[in-house]
């Protein structure tokens, strides 16, 4: 039987743009270019990986999202995953990381699966919390932040490498994983699958597929919401010291007065 593997990915902001709010306080996703999410890449990479050493496996990148994120799942899929699965809906404008793991655990379940693979965290939001909200809906273990994950005879194990130790994790199948930036560096998708990836099937999605309702998503929906944002304060000129012969003692008391030191 074929193993199942969903790769939950994210189309993020370009980091480098100029990121801001809109008028309802949501991040402006239309005047700043976005991508597949850095951290996301890392799970597409597992997942291949783990396809590579089953006998038989079938990777299905999934992301919810406006229409401009069918770019992220193209990524994916010039790396190498099999197919993908785009939520697209009006009503999830606003949405949080509650109801996106709604959507998410909805969608996974309609695709069917046996391993759910996510990034550590995404780039814009950079929660985190997402990978074990999304096992607790789907009822199935969580390992999450693993550096190293294997797959075999229905069990998943893993490292989690901590500050002062490492720790060896395993769950049975299905479960839910998460792994870390030091999982191994993303493949650079080749023009062979870049070629193969237009010709993948993309399936769209909206919530009454899911048969979920507008007002369980959304701004309405969310359960956080953000009051008020400001500009960043511009960068002012730093203060520079004169070493004339008393420059240690002036910058010692310049890291003191910031209580640097």
């Amino acid at each position: 039987m074929s193993l199942r593997i969903v790769v939950c990915v994210k189309y993020v902001p370009d980091a480098t743009g100029d990121r801001h709010f809109a008028d309802d306080l949501t991040v402006d996703r239309d005047d700043v270019d976005g991508l597949l999410s850095e951290l996301d890449e890392y799970a597409v990479e597992q997942a291949l990986q783990i396809a590579e050493e089953a006998d038989d496996a079938e990777i299905t990148v999934l992301t919810v999202g406006p229409e401009d994120a069918k770019d992220a799942l193209r990524k994916a899929l010039s790396m190498g995953a099999d197919k993908a699965i785009h939520v697209e809906d009006d009503d999830l404008h606003g949405t949080d990381v509650m109801g996106t793991s709604l959507v998410l655990a909805k969608a996974v379940e309609k695709a069917g699966y046996d391993l759910v693979i996510t990034g550590m965290a995404s780039t814009d939001g950079t929660m985190g919390v997402l990978p074990a909200i999304l096992a607790e809906r789907l009822g199935v273990p969580q390992v999450t932040l693993l550096s190293e994950v294997k797959v075999e005879d229905g069990t998943v194990t893993g490292r989690r490498d901590g500050d002062s130790a490492s720790e060896q994790l395993e769950a049975s199948l299905p479960a839910v994983v998460s792994v870390t930036d030091q999982s191994g560096e993303a493949r650079y998708p080749s023009f062979k699958g870049i070629m193969a990836a237009k010709k993948k099937p993309v399936e769209s999605w909206d919530l009454s597929d899911l048969e979920i309702e507008a007002d369980e998503v959304g701004l309405e929906g969310a359960w956080t919401a953000v009051d008020s944002a400001a500009q960043r304060p511009a960068r002012t000129a730093g203060t520079i010291v004169k070493d004339e012969g008393e420059g240690g003692k002036q910058l010692a008391e310049f890291l003191a007065g910031q209580k640097f030191i």
